[in-house]
């Protein structure tokens, strides 16, 4: 008897649930800051549940899930309840359509439900205040201008963890990001920090609000009445700025105040070594906008790397090489000014470069070859007439001849040793040596072009291309390069 009676029960409890089916959807909570995270709530009732295969809600990505079971009596009648959360972040607002679950065999569907996303706000009365702040709101493009963002913290506010995510400053160089102070009040804790910042266009920008998450400790209740502690994440904005940045006068493209300097390494060279030159440009302005600095000098090979800037100190450096005298030109810079209000040029003074025995050891070269000719005709006609006046002295000729061999075999000893002495000095991974090597032979040979193009490429791009071994090598034979 007793076991009928529990028979009994169990299926009265399957037909309640049966009769009892149905699934209710909302989303929590109803209306959703931009940025925040919302949880999409399935209430499904009934006894045997398939649950739902969701990917997404309203085209948004499920973050986490959760479920619960519970069995509750209702007007005497038991009622088996499923509870399935879904996080997801919502980037607009949205209708989620009907979610549809097989309970007990048969397919019931939810309602649907609308979810509401409303822009991010500054919340002046909360326990987080983000602010931020600019004395500058119309602006040239390229204008360095400063922005303040001030936190202030309700001392009494509890805190388990928090996450920070700055401005979105789309459309903007950043080019600093200035220490953060804090400092103590009775009631508040603030803290701040500064950003500098230049527009990168014209036309009217924003700088979008930077967001706090703060977690705290909240209590809800489970499923059997009890309280359940778990972490609540709420977010705290700040205000948005607005910025009008105007095109710069006389179709400038550079703004601020700066000076320039050039520096060589060396004034005076040997044929086809390297002169290395520093530019430098310092001042306030938008640096990020100049342009390379690398010239055109007929006759000469030039090398620049990439623009290095750090702080306010723009640097460039450069490499020339060539086998005759040559000046490198002045380096320009023109820009706006913002305290004279109109554009300004300044520039460097020319640099000469003297290559020792370029023109005048080709001079003195022709001169000794004439010489040597001169000396060999002189030398003919002495001996035709010392054949015609007097005989040859054969002894002194063996002695020459003897002499002339030993002389040439201590050549081809002493030459591997050269050799190798010369391979020792010049090292081919050393890729800035060896592209400063190539460049004389540049023009002459497409082999040492397509060399230098990858070089080059090192040099400049991300990628790194390996050089043909045993074609670089035929090339350093080629032109004997030491």
């Amino acid at each position: 008897m007793k076991n009928l009676g529990k028979n009994i029960f169990i299926i009265f409890i399957l037909f309640t649930t049966t009769i009892y089916a149905d699934v209710k959807a909302r989303v929590e909570p109803g209306v959703v800051y931009s940025g925040e995270t919302a949880t999409y709530v399935l209430t499904i009732s009934g006894g045997t549940v398939h649950k739902p295969d969701l990917t997404d809600i309203c085209g948004n990505s499920i973050l986490g899930t959760s479920s619960q079971t519970s069995i509750e009596m209702i007007n005497g009648d038991y009622k088996k309840s499923y509870v399935l959360s879904y996080e997801f972040a919502p980037q607009k607002s949205c209708v989620i359509a009907p979610t549809s679950v097989e309970i007990d065999g048969k397919i019931e569907k939810s309602n649907s439900v609308k979810v509401l996303v409303k822009p991010a706000t500054q919340d002046k009365s909360a326990p987080f205040v983000l602010s931020l702040k600019t004395a500058k709101k119309d602006l040239f493009v390229g204008e360095p201008f400063v922005v303040h963002l001030e936190l202030k913290q309700n001392k009494r506010a509890s805190v388990i963890d928090s996450k920070f995510i700055e401005p979105d400053f789309k459309g903007f160089w950043v080019k600093s990001k200035g220490a953060a102070t804090r400092e103590e009040t009775p009631e508040y804790i603030i803290t701040r920090a500064s950003y500098t910042l230049a527009p990168q266009r014209e036309g009217n920008l924003t700088i979008e609000p930077a967001q706090l998450r703060i977690a705290t400790r909240s209590n809800r209740r489970d499923m059997w009445g009890s309280f359940m502690p778990q972490v609540k994440w709420k977010s705290y904005y700040s205000n948005r700025l607005q910025i009008h940045a105007k095109p710069l006068p006389n179709n400038a493209k550079i703004v601020g105040d700066f000076t320039i300097s050039a520096v060589p390494d060396k004034h005076v060279i040997t044929p086809n070594e390297a002169v290395n030159v520093t530019v430098r440009v310092k001042g306030n302005g938008n640096l990020e906008d100049i342009e390379s600095f690398k010239p055109y000098i007929d006759g000469v090979n030039v090398f620049a790397e990439k623009i290095e800037i750090k702080g306010d100190t723009l640097t460039q450096k450069l490499a020339f090489v060539s086998d005759k005298d040559f000046t490198i030109p002045p380096f320009k810079l023109a820009f706006y000014n913002l305290k004279t209000k109109r554009v300004e040029q300044i520039k460097t003074e020319p640099i000469k470069i003297e290559v020792k025995g370029s023109a005048k050891a080709d001079t003195t070269l022709h001169i000794q070859k004439a010489s040597q000719e001169e000396s060999v005709v002189v030398k003919k006609e002495e001996q035709s007439s010392s054949v015609k006046h007097a005989g040859v002295n054969y002894i002194w000729i063996v002695v020459a001849f003897v002499l002339g061999l030993i002389v040439g075999v201590a050549l081809m000893l002493l030459k591997p040793f050269k050799m190798a002495k010369r391979e020792k000095s010049f090292n081919i991974k050393d890729e800035k040596l060896l592209l400063l090597k190539l460049l004389p032979y540049k023009d002459s040979d497409k082999d040492v072009e397509k060399i230098i193009s990858i070089l080059e490429g090192n040099f400049y791009g991300e990628k790194k291309e390996s050089i043909d071994k045993k074609l670089l090598k035929e090339i350093i034979k080629k032109y004997d390069i030491s």
